[in-house]
């Protein structure tokens, strides 16, 4: 049987994929919401979860690769709305 301290983590990698599902977020909003840095939501989601949970780790995958493809896009609409922004 795992420590509290396993259990805990295990508990937030679980928590953290259901909710980057559920609201088809950014690792950045997750980690936001969750209240750890990115790095922990990347290694939370990319690797403790795949031994955690194999079918949670999947779906995790399929947002994450949705979001690698559209990361452009998100920035170059970013952009534009601060050269908006500067030119008002």
């Amino acid at each position: 049987m795992g420590s509290r301290n396993e259990d805990y983590i295990e508990q937030r990698a679980i928590d953290t994929a259901n909710y980057l599902i559920e609201n088809n977020s950014t690792i950045r909003e997750t980690a936001k919401h969750m209240g750890v840095s990115k790095t922990t939501v990347h290694k939370d989601l990319v690797i403790r979860l795949k031994d955690i949970n194999h079918s949670l780790y999947e779906n995790v995958k399929e947002v994450l690769a949705t979001n690698w493809e559209e990361r452009y896009l998100r920035g170059g609409l970013a952009t534009k709305k601060k050269h908006e922004m500067l030119r008002e």
